[in-house]
C-alpha cells in the first residue's frame, strides 16, 4: 500500500510532568508483574523476542538494515530456520489502560489521520504498551505492527474450544477482547518519554522500501524531545536501534479498525 506522507509527528507536545508520571505507572506495573511471578518480557507475534529464545538456549541477533537472507548468509544459516535461529526483540514492557491516556493520545491521532490524507476508519484501541528498554543492546528488530487484510484480524478466544489462553495465543491472533474480533491495526503511535541526554541511541527507524522515491531509511531523530509523539500506517516496516547508554521509555498504542477494502 502507497501513501503520500508516511508518518506524521508533534514534537514535544506532551509535558515533562506528564511523560514522568506514565513511566511512574509503567515501572510500577512492571514491578508487580516481577513480584506476581509473570514475564515482564516485550512480547512478538511469532515469540521471536529474546526472552523466549533465552530459554531455548538460540540467541543471535539481528544486524541492521539487513534483509533475512544478508542475515542468513553474515550467519551461515542454510534453509527456512532464520527465526529459530535468531531473535528479533530484547526490551520489557507492562500495560496501560488509564481513560486520561485515550483522552490526551486520541485527539493526536485525529489529527495526523486528517492531515496527511491517510483517513483511515478505525474504531478503538488496544491497550498502550509502556516499553523499557535497558542499556546495552536493547531494541527491536525489523517489524510490522499490523497487515491489513483479512487474514489478519483478531479472532475470539473461546474457553473449552482453544487450549488454555496464554501468551502463546498471541501468535495465533486470538484475543480474549470481543471489541477487538474481527479488527487489525490500522496506525500506530509511538510516544517518546525521555528527557534529552538520558540515553543514546533507540531511534525509531523507518524502512520505506527499496523502491521509495525519498531515501529508503529514515531515522526519526526529530521525535527525541520529551513528549514528542509519532504516528504512522501500521503496516509500514520499521525498528528500535539498539539503545547503547542508559534507558529508553516509550509509550505504544494501536488503533483498530476493520481490514482494508
Amino acid at each position: 500500500m502507497l501513501t503520500e506522507q508516511y508518518y506524521y509527528y508533534f514534537k514535544g507536545a506532551l509535558s515533562k510532568e506528564v511523560c514522568e508520571n506514565i513511566i511512574s505507572l509503567g515501572e510500577s506495573k512492571l514491578d508487580e508483574a516481577k513480584k506476581a511471578g509473570k514475564t515482564t518480557a516485550a512480547l512478538t507475534l511469532g515469540l521471536n523476542h529474546k526472552q523466549y529464545k533465552n530459554e531455548k538456549g538460540l540467541e543471535s541477533k539481528p544486524v541492521n538494515d539487513k534483509t533475512y537472507q544478508e542475515m542468513k548468509q553474515s550467519l551461515n544459516i542454510t534453509g527456512d530456520d532464520i527465526e529459530e535461529k535468531t531473535y528479533i526483540r530484547d526490551s520489557e514492557a507492562s500495560w496501560l489502560d488509564n481513560k486520561w491516556l485515550y483522552d490526551l493520545i486520541h485527539p493526536y491521532v485525529e489529527t495526523a489521520n486528517h492531515k496527511t490524507g491517510w483517513k483511515y476508519d478505525y474504531e478503538g484501541a488496544e491497550d498502550f504498551q509502556f516499553t523499557k528498554y535497558n542499556s546495552p543492546g536493547g531494541f527491536y528488530g525489523w517489524h510490522q505492527d499490523g497487515i491489513g487484510d483479512n487474514n489478519n484480524t483478531y479472532r475470539r478466544y473461546l474457553p473449552g474450544v482453544h487450549p488454555e489462553y496464554n501468551v502463546e495465543m498471541s501468535k495465533y491472533r486470538l484475543t480474549t477482547r470481543r471489541d477487538h474480533v474481527g479488527k487489525v491495526r490500522k496506525i500506530s503511535v509511538t510516544i517518546n518519554l525521555n528527557s534529552p541526554g538520558e540515553y543514546e541511541g533507540g531511534n525509531l527507524k523507518f524502512d520505506f522500501g527499496p523502491h521509495a522515491t525519498r531515501e529508503r531509511y529514515h531515522e526519526c531523530t526529530e521525535i527525541r524531545p520529551q513528549g514528542s509523539i509519532i504516528v504512522f500506517p501500521s503496516y509500514i516496516h520499521h525498528q528500535v536501534t539498539p539503545v547503547t547508554k542508559g534507558t529508553r521509555y516509550s509509550l505504544v498504542l494501536w488503533c483498530l479498525g476493520k481490514p482494508f477494502r
